[in-house]
């Protein structure tokens, strides 16, 4: 997602690269996840958005009844669409029947925005999750809403999945020269794991194969546009419509390969690609080495390329606390030379995240579980988010607070009082956080399964209930801890010391009752020798012999 781009920005977003582009979506199929559902990820990124959790109720609609059409990232209104007899209730990116989508924005060429079109692919994913009950139902329902409408973005990445299959959609609009969009969709198979991130993933892809489904004109007008000539058998839909640069990437396509990375062996093959765009694209899917949990997706949304050549606590970037975050803009110059930072899956800006676990053999109610994070997904707590859930748990709901306003009620504001006392001192920090986020996800990974297992012998209403109060307890719970946790960071690291402790949470006092003396936490080694070198010889203690 970007919420920068808006209609006069298409042309800037396409030419600044990681500045503008910021998400994030990781896919894992049923046949390679530790329950057989199906996983797709979300990091919406963006400096002005607001971390909270958008619902819809399902509704009946008259004949004629119109659904106006506000652009996602700007609410610039773009005009409206009829209504369908009945739309679905909505929760975040799921529906009540377990069908999730994502996205990743990659701008693509500039002149291919059209600025006509009716649909933005925020609409886009929302008003199709209300009239959609399946993955492959989405992909038609997407496809035919731009090609009667008309498409008001640039070039998007959209992973769509239920409790069967996943798939990756990627899609363009044509400039206006006609209504609609160019697209491909493509199944990941079974088995496999996938993701995208801000730059177009799909390639070349089979013409004749019932699980690749494309726009009837995708090649036709790649040869009119003067992007593509050749035989239809060799068309790189990316190579075609994407811009491939250095942003796109070591800033987009290294997230993907660090995710493959982290699951598979031999992904060093691939670096060439991600670091000068030699030898072949990364493979749009990859075969783990073993199932993946919901867990392993939520760490992988974690991820700062640890322990890969683009570990970001590494260089001097870091800074004395190994801090695995670079403020913007992405790219500095010094001496005529342009440098880049590294663009990780977690990043400061998200405004909230996601894993969506999506099972075909439950109950109805429990078809699709929203594991939903709000702010850094790095130093967010996952909170089991049931597709039959109506009504939001308070802490995250919209209007309460938002990005100028704070408000201690509200989930995003507590884990940034967290997070951004974390990116100061990160490495003395994140033991204590990780404590406590570790406590408490795997508290609400237990009890989760315990009410899953109780609500099993309940009839449907009494189902919804109890699971929707389920996530509202766990969500107004974890955000309190969090607060508790950011109030105990901010006595513990006071001043640049570090209080004593008899045990974690418990600071430790003089036999009067005073708070004990504190250690002198310092800096790293690395950051010391920096200095050293910087300015030993001002700094050198010297032997005096005094006279």
């Amino acid at each position: 997602m970007n919420h920068t781009i808006i209609a006069t920005a298409a042309a800037v977003a396409v030419s600044t690269g990681m500045q503008a582009l910021a998400c994030t979506s990781l896919i894992a199929t049923p046949g390679a996840t530790t329950d057989g559902s199906a996983m797709i990820t979300y990091a919406a990124d963006s400096h002005t958005l607001y971390g909270e959790l958008y619902s819809t109720p399902a509704a009946n609609h008259a004949p004629g009844e119109m659904r106006k059409v506000y652009d996602w990232d700007s609410g610039r209104y773009l005009g409206e669409i009829p209504q369908p007899p009945h739309t679905y209730s909505t929760v975040g990116n799921m529906n009540e029947h377990g069908l999730a989508i994502s996205e990743s924005t990659w701008g693509g060429r500039e002149e291919l925005y059209d600025s006509t079109g009716v649909i933005d692919y925020g609409s886009l994913i929302y008003i199709t999750l209300e009239r959609a009950k399946t993955a492959r139902e989405a992909i038609a329902v997407m496809t035919q809403l731009v090609k009667d409408y008309g498409y008001a973005s640039s070039g998007e990445s959209f992973s769509i999945a239920d409790g069967n299959e996943a798939w990756i959609m990627e899609m363009i609009g044509k400039g206006g020269k006609s209504k609609g969009a160019v697209w491909v969709a493509r199944r990941v198979p079974d088995g496999m794991i996938s993701g995208h991130a801000n730059h177009s993933r799909i390639h070349t892809f089979p013409l004749n194969d019932p699980e690749t489904i494309y726009a009837p004109d995708v090649i036709s007008f790649a040869r009119e546009q003067g992007y593509f000539s050749g035989p239809d058998s060799i068309f790189d839909f990316s190579k075609a419509y994407a811009v491939t640069d250095f942003s796109a990437l070591r800033g987009c396509d290294a997230r993907v390969w660090s995710f493959f990375n982290r699951h598979s062996k031999g992904m060093d093959v691939w670096l060439p690609w991600i670091n000068e765009a030699a030898g072949k694209p990364m493979p749009l899917w990859v075969r783990p080495e073993k199932p993946l949990s919901v867990r392993d997706m939520q760490w992988a949304m974690r991820d700062h390329f640890e322990n890969t050549p683009f570990d970001m606590t590494c260089d001097a970037g870091a800074g004395p606390f190994e801090v695995p975050y670079r403020w913007r803009p992405m790219t500095f110059t010094v001496d005529s030379v342009e440098y880049t930072n590294e663009r990780a899956i977690a990043t400061q800006q998200t405004g909230f995240s996601f894993v969506a676990q999506l099972r075909k053999d439950v109950p109805q109610e429990m078809k699709g579980v929203l594991w939903f994070g709000v702010d850094d997904t790095n130093t967010c707590v996952y909170v089991p988010v049931f597709c039959c859930v109506t009504e939001v748990p308070h802490c995250y709901a919209p209007g309460n607070g938002d990005m100028l306003t704070l408000s201690w009620d509200a989930a995003f504001w507590v884990h940034n009082y967290v997070a951004n006392q974390a990116y100061n001192r990160y490495s003395q920090m994140i033991p204590d956080i990780r404590r406590v986020q570790n406590a408490l996800e795997d508290s609400i990974a237990s009890s989760t399964q315990a009410v899953e297992r109780q609500v099993l012998a309940l009839d449907k209403k009494a189902r919804k209930d109890v699971l929707q109060a389920h996530t509202h307890r766990l969500a107004e719970h974890s955000t309190r801890e969090f607060k508790k946790l950011g109030d105990y960071l901010l006595v513990k690291f006071l001043d640049g010391n570090i209080k004593r402790e008899t045990e974690p949470g418990k600071f430790a006092r003089t036999a009067q009752g005073h708070c004990a003396s504190p250690q002198f936490g310092g800096y790293s080694d690395s950051y010391y020798r920096a200095v050293a070198k910087d300015a030993g010889e001002r700094l050198r203690v010297k032997e005096i012999n005094f006279k």
